[in-house]
């Protein structure tokens, strides 16, 4: 009797386990998988939108995307002044702009980047705060496409096979090279069987390259400019969010209770950057001054983003540890900031968002604001 009770608490426990959401986003819906998003390029009203710079672009792009580089959707003057803080951008100067990429309201939006997440939730966080609900972002970006596309598989097959050519050739290349220079000898039935593999090695490599331009139609991911057709995209002044952005006077507001209470403030303000951007040793050339806003929390944006297994974002559990670990608790209320907002300030509030914190918003003016503005304190 006690060895089969044992069994049905065990059996018990197999079937309890999947149940339980520890180790699931509460707003998991914010994320597409590729397997997901494969499905949905050259769709009608389905447009991937890539959060990488411009030349990142152009050396590797989901088919049909266009480029809307994360760091320049937040608009600001020489001086580092936003005029319609917190928004990103003027109402119509971000109409006009994301009509510019063929994106209506009635566009899905898959925004993406390398892998990495920082760049693709600058667009989540960008679209989101104009009131535009259909847009997810791809977890793992093009990376992950790249991994689950059969052309793709075949094509990197063949410049591994280039590699074992171009490798099992090398020693009849050295050993040609060295007779050339005089440091060996070689017989002229040598010479010509270390030719003639040469020549085959050259013939085969060839060979497979004009499979690999065959393949490079079938691509998911393909090099070259962006093409695109405008379209007219509406902001509904009613349905912008600002409840996930804020500008430097809330900012500044958080800053002043944390140094007056200490942990016992119920603001965070997350740095994001690296140390030496924090320490002022490194800063954007149009920024005045380099440093910190204090009482800042300093959390790097690696520690959330999944490098290791090329993902977005950690887990759920990983991701409630290490804020746990910093002490971003629920009951906070939360800022993040980097450079220019859009990019490693927002993975750190698009992930609380994918964990159900409530309290949570971008600096969208971030330093280049803060670092600009001379009658706000800074530190290094």
């Amino acid at each position: 009797m006690n060895k089969m009770l044992k069994t049905l608490v065990f059996a018990a426990t197999l079937t309890f386990t999947p149940l339980m959401a520890s180790d699931e986003y509460v707003n998991k819906d914010i994320l597409i998988s590729a397997e997901e998003a494969m499905s949905l390029i050259g769709k009608k009203d389905v447009m991937f939108v890539s959060g990488d710079s411009d030349d990142v672009y152009k050396l590797g792009h989901i088919k049909g995307s266009v480029e809307m580089y994360a760091h320049h959707l937040h608009h600001s003057d020489i001086t580092g002044d936003m005029h319609c803080a917190p928004l990103y951008r003027c109402v119509d100067d971000a109409e006009a702009y994301i009509g510019s990429k063929g994106i209506d309201n009635n566009t899905m939006i898959i925004a993406y980047d390398d892998f990495k997440g920082p760049n693709a939730t600058g667009v989540y966080s960008f679209f989101t705060s104009y009131g535009h609900k259909n847009i997810k972002v791809l977890n793992g970006g093009r990376s992950a496409m790249m991994a689950i596309d059969p052309a793709q598989i075949k094509y990197d097959g063949l410049k591994d096979k280039i590699k074992d050519i171009k490798d099992a050739a090398k020693p009849a290349k050295n050993k040609l090279k060295d007779a050339k220079k005089g440091t060996i000898t070689l017989t002229d039935a040598e010479k010509a069987e270390l030719e003639a593999v040469m020549k085959k090695a050259s013939a085969d490599e060839k060979s497979i390259k004009a499979e690999m331009e065959a393949l490079e139609n079938d691509l998911i991911v393909v090099k070259g400019e962006e093409k695109v057709e405008p379209k007219t995209y509406k902001i509904d002044p009613k349905k912008i969010d600002i409840s996930k952005i804020a500008g430097k006077e809330e900012i500044k507001h958080a800053m002043e209770d944390i140094l007056k209470n200490g942990k016992n403030s119920k603001y965070v303000i997350i740095d994001s950057r690296g140390m030496a951007e924090i320490i002022g040793e490194r800063k954007m050339d149009n920024v005045a001054r380099g440093g910190h806003i204090p009482g800042s929390t300093f959390m790097e944006w690696n520690k959330i983003s999944d490098l290791e297994n090329r993902k977005s974002f950690k887990s759920a559990k990983e991701l409630k540890d290490v804020y746990a670990k910093y002490g971003i608790t629920k009951d906070k209320i939360i800022y993040a900031y980097c450079m220019v907002g859009a990019g490693r300030g927002s993975e750190h509030i698009t992930a609380l968002e994918l964990l159900g914190y409530d309290n949570i918003k971008v600096f969208t003016g971030s330093w280049d604001v803060w670092g600009n503005d001379m009658n706000l304190p800074l530190k290094r």
